[in-house]
């Protein structure tokens, strides 16, 4: 459900460049209720990008260019949702 809410407040509040993430970060956590698993939340849309890049240049036989490729795709998402990791952080933390 947390995941849910931090999709739709970052898609409501996508007017606001680094307050909307924050918020929908914010609110996720505290709907999550852990700051780890809030992170894990947050987090989880680039590792699942990530591991399919990795397993479909695996199947064309290119696991290490998969590889490359897929760490920089997980640190150049996971550093867009910067504002979003640390709302769902304090949110998370907030609820504990």
């Amino acid at each position: 459900m947390g995941a849910l809410v931090m999709l739709a407040l970052s898609l409501a509040l996508v007017w606001l460049p680094l307050v909307g993430p924050l918020i929908a970060g914010f609110v996720g956590g505290r709907v999550v209720g852990r700051a780890g698993t809030a992170l894990l939340i947050a987090l989880l849309p680039a590792i699942v990008l990530a591991v399919a890049i990795v397993a479909l240049l695996a199947l064309f036989d290119l696991p290490v260019l998969g590889a490359v490729a897929g760490a920089g795709l997980f640190l150049v998402i996971a550093i867009q949702d910067i504002p979003l990791i640390i709302g769902a952080y304090a949110g998370g933390a907030a609820a504990e």
